[in-house]
């Protein structure tokens, strides 16, 4: 087992701070709002699915006041798309207040989709039953130039809908929560917590939280007697067992003298997190980019023999350590993205990744089961399409059937002489124009036309 821990010291804590760049949706309005200084707009730019709502009760703020939700039971995934820098780093946030919109009241459980992986089960009951909105964050590494986030059906969601209240898709800087690897993993937020009066849940800008603590993380800790150990249990709620993302965050507010220091070892599940910690006024953070946790936690503060007041410690946070699900190639994912631009009404469900996750695949295609899946059949017979077929399209070279019979599509048959594993080809009953392609005759394992 290979533990890291690094130290961040003597931080400036601010409180002028920019606006964060990135997205920042009102899903289902048809009017932007201005929430904590953060310009929320509407969300039809990024999505072209599912119908929207107004919740009717009073004293909500403006972005859970509507939601956007699918009632589309035929379709395995609803996406929203955003254009993005390559090889960028993005957290984002999914805001649901559930409101009784669909008069069952009874909130549905669904997943919710990075890319090509699955990142969490949204159930919402808990937090609906105490008239709460609930949130949900992860951290991801955007190798390409789209980035999507899709809702999707599970065993559990039966007659209702997923819906959603609001998107954030903020942009962090290369600097940020980088010791892990986001190429192979992504990072879901589990708890981030102040500690001392209520400890409730801070709600805040996180890049301030990785860079420049925020003050409201440091006005209050819970602090121990002198040659007191200092025990506590966060997260308040037993965790599964995987690896994760633990930070702590400690500062000593007290006015700085000869006796005014305190030093100390932290353990978590008695296991050393780190020895001769010794906090002051500037603050400092400790991390572990992939600690092992199960079942409930206990961090332990042990101060030093000689240390003249006890421990302390202000706030935290925990991701739990997400492997990436896959992709599919990228000559296949153009290809696929090219072949949605040329025909019209195709499947509403082709967004975002198109093999991935499995069970959440674009209608109509079948893909490999290998970690970067390749698209290995195609069937859109008798789907009503029409359009033409991108050039593009003889780059899936992993392609064993395509099935287009029966549809409306016109134009040219592209040359698929690069499409070498090709055994069975339907392109009956449309309006294509032109010469059939003689390289079709050469395709060496083609069986049916």
């Amino acid at each position: 087992m290979s533990l890291f821990f690094f130290l961040l010291l003597c931080f400036s804590i601010s409180h002028a701070l920019p606006p964060p760049r990135g997205f920042f949706l009102n899903c289902g309005s048809s009017s932007s709002t201005n929430l904590n200084e953060i310009d929320y707009t509407p969300d039809q730019e990024f999505i072209s699915v599912g119908n929207t709502t107004t919740i009717k009760q009073k004293d909500l703020i403006p972005i859970l006041s509507t939601l956007r939700y699918f009632p589309d039971k035929s379709s395995r995934k609803h996406c929203y798309n955003f254009p993005v820098a390559k090889t960028s780093k993005y957290l984002i946030r999914t805001t649901y207040y559930y409101g009784n919109f669909d008069g069952k009241n009874n909130p549905p459980v669904f997943d919710q989709i990075v890319g090509g992986t699955k990142w969490s089960v949204v159930n919402t009951s808990e937090d609906y039953a105490k008239g709460q909105s609930s949130y949900y964050e992860i951290i991801v590494g955007v190798p390409g130039k789209r980035l999507s986030v899709c809702l999707a059906k599970n065993a559990h969601t039966l007659s209702s809908s997923p819906f959603i209240s609001a998107l954030d898709v903020q942009s962090l800087e290369d600097t940020m929560y980088n010791s892990t690897d986001l190429g192979s993993y992504k990072l879901s937020l589990i708890a981030r917590n102040s500690f001392g009066g209520d400890g409730e849940i801070i709600r805040i800008n996180p890049s301030n939280f990785w860079n420049i603590p925020p003050p409201e993380a440091f006005v209050e800790g819970f602090t121990a007697s002198k040659g007191k150990p200092l025990e506590l249990q966060w997260p308040p709620f037993p965790l599964l067992a995987t690896k994760y993302y633990v930070a702590l965050y400690f500062q000593d507010n007290r006015s700085p003298g000869p006796m005014s220091w305190r030093a100390f070892d932290v353990s978590v599940n008695g296991l050393s997190f780190l020895r001769k910690l010794n906090v002051s006024t500037n603050g400092v953070m400790v991390y572990s980019g992939q600690w092992p946790l199960s079942g409930q936690t206990q961090i332990t503060l042990t101060p030093a023999k000689d240390a003249p007041i006890g421990p302390v410690i202000n706030a935290g946070e925990v991701f739990q350590v997400l492997p990436l699900g896959g992709t599919t190639n990228i000559k296949d994912a153009i290809a696929m993205e090219d072949l949605l631009e040329s025909i019209k009404k195709p499947p509403v469900d082709w967004s975002g990744d198109p093999c991935l996750p499995r069970a959440n695949s674009w209608t109509g295609l079948t893909c490999s089961k290998e970690k970067i899946s390749r698209v290995i059949s195609l069937n859109l017979t008798n789907l009503g399409l029409s359009g033409s077929l991108p050039p593009s399209i003889n780059k899936m070279t992993a392609l064993k059937d395509l099935w287009l019979g029966k549809n409306k599509l016109t134009g040219p048959i592209p040359d698929l002489s690069p499409m070498t594993r090709l055994e069975t080809l339907h392109l009956e009953d449309n309006q294509f124009t032109g010469a059939i392609p003689e390289s079709l005759a050469k395709l060496p394992n083609l069986r049916t036309l």
